[in-house]
């Protein structure tokens, strides 16, 4: 979303609204969220996003390319240093044609490297913002179903709505989730060979325990971890080819999710620590990946339809629950309807400014 200038100013700068910033360059208001840790960037409106929707008539994946190869200094002024960090989220809010078919709001999603399919934390702050920010015409109570187009596809978040505002917990139904194999083996280098489950719940990721790299996803350093989950992503890539029935466009792997083993139903929590993208490493339980997560346990005859099962980041100990709602088909894969629930809150506003001779206008990024 665009301000406008900056203002009237008097005296030393008494009145100015804006600090001083190129007339051309970049003004980026946004509102900031975080979902179990994870952090959240919502982007209310980018101006040349809608105009390509409206335009070319774009599907969202086809949207999202069009917004990597052209507006990718937005990303990265917002999410690289020294306005975001090596852990910071983002969210374009698209609205107009793009949130056509009956939605809402459509959403892109950014990370420090490029842009997701899929993110379940973004989905659960999105339904909330959806309703605070106006974006649903007639909020009902006690709760609110918020439809959203999503790059994977069409998801819904369901809201509590008091009247007044938003509250927790969100919950939302996935896309078709599936297992894509089970039991792989892969050579990692460095690790030796590892067995691995590959899952979808709107990208695609691969589950193993932190013990098959000699690791504790629950005592081992942090930077240990990123290490092992990071050459199994790369191992994975090499070794398996990825497919999804309906776009090629989501047919790669995210990132690598280690887990603590445990993956036959409990009551008790299990843990696990995602490391997606380029070593990013998720604050939060992962909303996506608990949902390839319960696809997989259902497909391994672990949890039954509508056993709610919970999931702990190793990083931050914030909780989400899944449970598998629906079994569906998605061309030759069985698939279910997934349910995650976690809680979202806000953490403030802010306006971005850029001052075209700064030569780090767009952002600094490393490891």
């Amino acid at each position: 979303m665009a301000a406008e200038g900056s203002g009237g100013s008097t005296g030393a700068g008494v009145g100015r609204r804006l600090p001083p910033h190129s007339p051309s360059g970049l003004v980026l208001q946004t509102v900031e969220m975080h979902t179990g840790g994870e952090p959240l960037r919502i982007i209310p409106r980018l101006e040349a996003a809608e105009e390509a929707a409206a335009v070319g008539g774009l599907s969202l994946l086809a949207l999202r390319r069009e917004v990597a190869a052209t507006q990718d200094h937005v990303r990265r002024a917002l999410m690289h240093e020294p306005r975001g960090h090596g852990g910071m989220y983002g969210a374009v809010v698209v609205r107009g044609a793009a949130a056509a078919a009956g939605a809402h709001l459509a959403a892109l999603f950014l990370h420090g490297a490029g842009y997701s399919a899929m993110c379940g934390h973004a989905v659960m702050a999105l339904g909330r913002f959806a309703l605070d920010y106006g974006l649903v015409a007639a909020p009902s109570c006690p709760e609110t179903a918020v439809h959203l187009r999503c790059p994977c596809g069409p998801i819904t978040a369901f809201v509590p709505w008091d009247g007044h505002r938003s509250g927790n917990p969100v919950r939302f139904h996935s896309v078709p989730a599936f297992a894509v194999t089970t039991d792989l083996a892969i050579n990692v280098p460095g690790y030796g060979k590892v067995v691995v489950d590959i899952g979808y719940g709107g990208t695609f990721y691969a589950f193993l325990s932190a013990e098959q790299l000699g690791l504790d996803v629950c005592s081992s350093k942090i930077r240990d971890l990123v290490n092992a989950a990071s050459a199994v992503t790369e191992a994975v890539r090499k070794q398996f080819k990825l497919h999804h029935p309906e776009s090629e466009d989501l047919a790669f792997l995210y990132g690598t999710i280690l887990t603590d083993g445990k993956d036959a139903f409990s009551e008790e929590p299990t843990t696990n620590i995602c490391v997606f993208a380029d070593e990013q490493v998720d604050r939060s339980p992962t909303g996506s990946g608990v949902t390839a997560r319960i696809a997989l346990q259902y497909h391994k005859g672990l949890i039954q339809l509508n056993q709610t099962r919970t999931f702990r980041s190793s990083t931050t100990g914030s909780l989400f629950t899944g449970k598998a709602v629906k079994a569906t088909k998605l061309g030759d894969y069985n698939t279910v309807v997934v349910e995650v629930s976690g809680e979202a809150f806000y953490t403030g506003t802010t306006t971005f400014t850029v001052e075209e001779e700064d030569p780090l206008k767009y952002g600094f990024f490393f490891k």
